[in-house]
């Protein structure tokens, strides 16, 4: 009877501290959801641009969009690290990127210089977002395709100027128009607003956003070594002008980016050029045979 006893006890001292299991719940990790919540930020920023462009609070419109860009430079890349990408995110990601990159900037420049105008100021605002559109149902499109065999020189480029990039390029009459307004130059700040120069604008970055320009995504760019300090220097002066003058500093970023197309399209080309001298047959020229058999 003592040993049953015992036993009996052993046997509810293991029942008692036995480790409980933790129930599973089915679906995605919380470390999953990420890149796609902060898309989500991203969205609010372009429409809560919108809503400050009506009220005529620009800077605040201008400040979110930038927000949006960071955000969207981020979410991808974080995708990417979590291994959460799929196909929900980047579909998210690109209608996020539509909103903020194509519809939110052309309702702020409307609000800000074209809206006196009516349907004819309209007209290259809707002109730009509908660019953007295409460009980033070009985009999809090459994802439906799945992989192909590209040569590697190509995954240096954007096909086009990207939409972050576009949306940047395109607010640079506000940029420019809030830098003199502060500096207190009011002619070049009304000829800054001007509708016929932001209506320009508008068409143009909208062609080189649909455009097959071939344009640095800077995500592989290697720097030489002999340009490392001289970067850093320019950096550092970047910063230091963003932070005294933030406008001027944007509006130069945009006139730098616009810049750089030119020697963006010649690297691609001599990248090119190189790689097909590259699969080109050698022909050996033969001699002269001898008359030995």
């Amino acid at each position: 009877m003592s040993g049953n006893g015992a036993d009996g006890r052993v046997r509810r001292l293991r029942g008692r501290f036995r480790p409980r299991t933790r129930p599973r719940f089915e679906g995605q990790s919380f470390n999953r959801l990420i890149p796609n919540i902060m898309t989500m930020l991203g969205l609010c920023c372009g429409l809560v641009s919108i809503r400050f462009a009506y009220e005529g609070r620009f800077e605040q419109a201008a400040v979110l969009i930038l927000v949006a860009g960071v955000i969207d430079g981020l979410d991808g890349r974080l995708a990417r690290l979590l291994k959460a990408t799929s196909r929900f995110g980047a579909e998210f990601d690109s209608l996020s990127d539509f909103l903020c990159f194509g519809v939110a900037p052309a309702f702020i420049l409307f609000f800000w210089s074209m809206q006196d105008y009516r349907a004819l100021g309209f007209a290259p605002c809707l002109i730009f977002a509908v660019c953007m559109s295409l460009r980033l149902a070009r985009f999809n499109a090459a994802l439906d395709v799945g992989p192909t065999v590209k040569p590697a020189y190509t995954y240096n480029f954007f096909t086009g100027v990207p939409a972050p990039a576009g949306a940047g390029c395109v607010l640079f009459p506000l940029f420019l128009g809030l830098w003199f307004q502060q500096a207190g130059w009011e002619i070049l700040a009304s000829a800054a607003r001007h509708p016929v120069f932001v209506g320009l604008v508008l068409v143009t970055v909208a062609t080189l956003c649909i455009s097959t320009l071939p344009t640095w995504s800077f995500k592989n760019f290697k720097v030489p070594s002999s340009f490392v300090l001289p970067l850093l220097l320019g950096s550092g002066l970047f910063v230091a002008l963003l932070l005294a003058e933030p406008w001027a500093a944007l509006a130069m970023a945009g006139i730098i980016y616009l810049g750089m197309l030119p020697f963006s399209v010649r690297s691609y080309l001599r990248l090119k050029r190189e790689a097909e001298s590259l699969l080109e047959p050698v022909v050996v020229a033969e001699g002269p045979r001898s008359g030995a058999a």
